[in-house]
């Protein structure tokens, strides 16, 4: 049987779909995971969530949802990790088109069910912010989240509301989060993070890196975003959740205020007036200063592991124990384009410090 899980907020949730899927369907065939090609501006500099239209080589699946498969490619100037994505996991890639609003994704989501014939579908979101009420000062990127959540609400179909990683992608505590998050399901083990290994390598996701970590065993304090926020790594960190969906519209304001949305512009307005900001104009003003700056060449591995070096001696102050790629990455001034190329530098000058996927904080450097 075809299963359908849908990626709440693109990015990183679509390669913990690969994880949770294997966790749940051990002897199954991969499922069809629909996502949002919604990057950050380490890869996309084009701020916003990508369309049909910004890719070229999608395969039509039905007359408004479209796979990526891996030889697909984004126009230029955009970027995606879809196509690598589809190309290294054994998943069918589809793409969630939110141009047309909750109504488009509703309309979107009812064509899969019935070109899949599907019984009932999966909604999956890493962190657990899909479960916000809107107002919260920590949350960063509701939108995405607000529109799945209400499109998956119109259907005739059961939906299941699956929360990995309880207040792993840093926007809601998992104190806050523990009384909406409803039965615990299974724990994530290393063992289920195998089959996205290597993504783990390039992908730049934080939170989904800090899942897979803390299924491997990882534990202590990991700094994250150019903000340096820590994300605590504890045992409550691979669970994965079943919570209620009908609970989760009622609280979340912003995803009610776009069941009946027909663009992004709409969509986005509400988020300006809910949550007092949209994630999409934080992309915007990012990206203008981002084109306005000059990265530092990577020139003197002496002058990077000095800088990392004080970067490091900070954030054990702060009581780190880990940290991301992007976090050094921003933190040390450098842009996204270098991301892995200063990875790579890293992992060649101290590998003892790589704790997979995450770098492993330590004060007194070698």
């Amino acid at each position: 049987m075809t299963r359908l899980i849908v990626a709440a907020g693109g990015g990183g949730d679509a390669v913990a779909a690969a994880m949770v899927d294997t966790a749940l369907n051990r002897d199954g065939e991969p499922a069809v995971v629909l996502t949002y090609a919604w990057d950050r501006l380490l890869i996309d500099p084009v701020p916003g969530p990508r369309g049909p239209a910004n890719f070229t080589g999608l395969s039509a699946i039905t007359p408004t949802v479209y796979a990526v498969p891996g030889d697909a490619r984004p126009v230029a100037p955009a970027g995606s990790t879809l196509p690598r994505l589809a190309a290294e996991l054994p998943h069918t890639f589809a793409l969630i088109d939110p141009n047309a609003g909750a109504r488009g994704i509703t309309q979107q989501l009812q064509e899969l069910t019935e070109h899949l014939a599907l019984d009932s579908i999966d909604l999956l979101d890493v962190g657990g912010d899909i479960l916000a009420k809107g107002d919260e000062p920590t949350l960063r990127s509701p939108l995405g989240d607000a529109l799945t959540l209400a499109a998956s609400c119109q259907l005739s179909i059961p939906v299941r509301l699956l929360i990995a990683g309880p207040g792993l992608d840093g926007e809601l505590p998992a104190d806050q989060l523990r009384e909406r998050l409803g039965r615990q399901l299974l724990s994530l083990t290393a063992e289920h993070t195998e089959p996205v290994s290597t993504v783990l390598e390039w992908h730049p996701s934080e939170a989904t890196a800090i899942l897979a970590a803390t299924a491997r065993g990882t534990r202590g304090l990991c700094e994250v975003r150019d903000s340096g926020l820590s994300v605590p790594l504890t045992d409550e960190g691979p669970t994965l959740h079943q919570a209620d969906l009908d609970d989760a519209l009622h609280r979340n304001e912003l995803a009610r205020a776009v069941l009946s949305t027909t663009s992004l512009e709409e969509a986005e307005q509400h988020s300006r007036e809910i949550c007092g900001y949209s994630e999409i104009d934080y992309e915007r003003n990012k990206a203008v200063w981002l084109d306005d700056r000059t990265a530092q060449p990577i020139e003197s591995t002496g002058a990077l592991l000095t800088q990392l070096d004080q970067f490091e001696a900070k954030a054990s102050a702060r009581g780190a124990t880990h940290t991301t790629f992007r976090r050094i990455t921003e933190a040390l001034g450098y842009d996204g384009s270098q991301r892995l190329q200063l990875r790579e530098l890293l992992l060649q000058q101290r590998p003892e410090q790589y704790d997979a996927p995450l770098w492993r904080i330590t004060a007194n450097p070698a």
